[in-house]
């Protein structure tokens, strides 16, 4: 049973002037709450009371501009990412509720590299429509934010309520820290596979058994490499479990992909899996699909967030961004089915919180991705290394 954090009680400045106007939400995916991690199961989601027109102490006096400023831009806000649409929808929900004359949200659901690549290509051409930008790919978060005029240089004012990894690079925060999982087929592996060593185990044990029925994030994708990169680092040992299980796989190009098959029968298993598009298979496979936290090292990589220097509609973007990392925004994320990391935020049915990591794994084998560019070098020797272990 994942455990409860007890909500915290902030106290609240008001806002009188922001109208409570009927909402009016554009279109949304609804989400049935769901939650807890693994086979365990936690509470369904909470309801999340939003204090309109309230904000903590903390804030800066002087907020109700940005409200003002947004309220003169029309009520849209466009985001590029790669985050499904039942992982906004919560999100999307409060934050309409704490904001109603924001009566048109947009999300592009595109992969973690094609984020960057479409907003640069729009920049080169002269405009482009994306408020704000949101992928989980390390690197190209890096690379993207070193280039002059890509990002606005914002400091929300919940930054110093959170952890300290919050603040990924200068202009990006973390919206989530969604960890990597081992996926497996209750019914075709006889011993639930809890750690990668484990797992390893097994399928040196009896190894035409698993032949071609593993699947693995394939390292050629940022995403994958920056799973497996970041864990081989931090526990060079794993290098002995991937030994067995690379030469028993096939690599995939994303978690969907991996689930899916897993859940059909065509693997026996997955490595690694992102938690948050898993869950859901979880909860709709009746038994046949699950996962675990690897226990001898489980990555965990943040979802960057940033808002574009050249918004159309910067204020809502401000007022959007303190949100997703506001008390109310982090347990809209944790509804969601993302990675929550916000202490007060309650855990659910179906959605692991980074603390739920830590508990379940041991805070030594949480192994918190960077947002960094790795060195060639180094990337051309754990892809050659990797690549020899694939059969």
């Amino acid at each position: 049973m994942k455990a409860s954090h007890p909500v915290l009680q902030t106290p609240f400045r008001k806002y009188p002037r922001l109208a409570v106007a009927t909402l009016v939400v554009g279109s949304l995916v609804s989400l049935t709450a769901c939650g807890g991690g693994g086979a365990d199961a936690g509470a369904p989601a909470p309801e999340n009371p939003i204090a309109v027109g309230e904000f903590p102490e903390y804030y800066p006096a002087d907020y109700q501009s940005i409200i003002d400023a947004a309220e003169q831009e029309g009520g849209e806000l466009s985001i590029y990412s790669n985050t499904d649409q039942e992982n906004w929808a919560p999100l999307f929900r409060d934050f309409q509720k704490k904001y109603p004359f924001v009566t048109k949200i947009s999300a592009s659901n595109l992969d973690s590299d094609e984020v960057f690549q479409k907003a640069l290509s729009e920049q080169a051409t002269g405009s482009s429509p994306a408020d704000i930008f949101v992928s989980n790919a390390t690197g190209a978060w890096a690379d993207f934010a070193e280039r002059e005029g890509t990002l606005l240089e914002y400091e929300s004012p919940e930054i110093a309520e959170l952890p300290e990894f919050a603040q990924l690079l200068p202009g990006v925060v973390a919206m989530s820290a969604d960890p990597q999982t081992i996926a497996y087929n209750t019914t075709l592996l006889e011993e639930e596979p809890t750690s990668l060593a484990s797992f390893a185990e097994q399928i040196a044990a009896d190894p035409g058994k698993f032949e071609n029925m593993i699947g693995v994030r394939d390292v050629t994708g940022a995403f994958g490499f920056t799973m497996f990169y970041n864990l081989t680092k931090n526990k060079p040992e794993a290098w002995d479990s991937l030994d067995d299980i690379l030469a028993a796989s096939r690599p995939e190009t994303s978690s969907g992909t991996l689930s899916e098959k897993v859940l059909a029968g065509e693997y026996v298993a997955g490595v690694l899996v992102t938690a948050a598009p898993a869950f859901p298979v979880v909860k709709n496979s009746g038994g046949l699909f699950d996962i675990n936290l690897p226990s001898d090292g489980t990555v965990v990589i943040p979802r960057g967030l940033g808002i574009a220097a050249e918004a159309p509609h910067k204020a809502t973007a401000q007022l959007f961004t303190d949100f997703v990392l506001s008390e109310e925004g982090q347990q809209a994320v944790l509804e969601g089915g993302l990675s929550s990391y916000r202490d007060g935020v309650e855990s659910v049915e179906l959605a692991y919180t980074y603390q739920d990591v830590i508990d379940e794994v041991g805070e030594d084998n949480v192994i918190l991705a960077p947002y960094e560019v790795v060195p060639e070098a180094d990337v051309e020797a754990f892809t050659t290394r990797w690549n020899g272990l694939l059969k």
